[in-house]
């Protein structure tokens, strides 16, 4: 498989696709908050904390994009709250601009640090490693050629004793299905799926780590007259914004799932997403 996937969707982080990113969040932000509703992350980050004692805790935020899931732990989960010290932050992205928006956003305690503008599978991780690496609806564009040696760098970037997140939609979930069915439909020929959290999972444990998952599902919501809106969301889901909605609900298997997600009350599509506890 080649690197055109990575390549398109590096291409859509950047100033000039800001509109498209920006109608893709008016959906997507919200997937931030189901994952900060989902656990006690104010405590688990204390507990991280205190296996470190009084130095501060070091996270790795991979494929950090516009830095959502940070910004979503402090409004939703009361992590500004929980009398943490600074949480040191260092960024990896392909994209320089995603670097750019990730570390301006930023909000305490998360302060940010150093930055790779690399891929996760080419990021050489320090020695010693990581307290904490996340990975938050950041790793669909791995070509699954490079999905050992990512996962492996993940693993590694944790060191002994840190602790791994990776937030990903199973292959039921919209993401993963609507762009089968958008390949199917659109092409071009031979081109790369995203990856499933599936096959991310046996990547990990084929590394040695050990991978616990909970699922967690949830619908992203708009309404009828949110036509715009939904068809920015959609159009970045498959890194194409060359194929109107319109488009995509004349042609099977797209359309199929399009009429399945609408209603006489709006826009509903599925999300299955599997959480991912990572340790070494």
């Amino acid at each position: 498989m080649t690197r055109d996937l990575l390549a398109r969707s590096t291409a859509h982080w950047s100033e000039g696709r800001r509109a498209g990113m920006e109608a893709f969040y008016t959906l997507a932000t919200d997937d931030y908050r189901h994952l900060a509703e989902t656990r006690d992350w104010a405590g688990w980050l204390a507990a991280a904390q205190a296996e470190v004692g009084d130095r501060s805790l070091r996270l790795l935020d991979v494929a950090c994009g516009s830095g959502k899931f940070p910004n979503a732990l402090v409004r939703h989960a009361g992590v500004a709250e929980a009398g943490l010290r600074p949480v040191v932050t260092d960024l990896l992205d392909p994209s320089a601009f995603s670097l750019a928006e990730a570390r301006a956003a930023l909000p305490a305690p998360f302060a940010p640090a150093a930055e790779h503008e690399t891929t996760l599978q080419d990021f050489i991780p320090a020695p010693g490693g990581y307290d904490i690496v996340w990975a938050t609806h950041a790793l669909y564009a791995v070509p699954a050629n490079d999905l050992p040696a990512a996962a492996a760098k993940f693993r590694a970037a944790l060191g002994e004793r840190g602790r791994g997140v990776i937030a990903h939609s199973a292959a039921a979930g919209h993401y993963v299905e609507f762009h089968r069915r958008y390949l199917e439909a659109f092409g071009p020929p031979g081109a790369a799926p995203y990856i499933a959290a599936e096959a991310l999972e046996e990547a990990l444990r084929a590394t040695g780590a050990s991978v616990a998952v909970t699922e967690v599902r949830y619908d992203s919501v708009a309404g009828l007259e949110a036509t715009g809106a939904v068809e920015g969301y959609l159009q970045r889901c498959v890194f194409d914004d060359a194929v109107s909605l319109s488009a995509m609900q004349s042609a099977p298997p797209v359309a199929e799932w399009l009429d399945a997600c609408r209603s006489a009350d709006g826009w509903r599509f599925p999300q299955v997403v599997h959480l991912m506890d990572v340790t070494p």
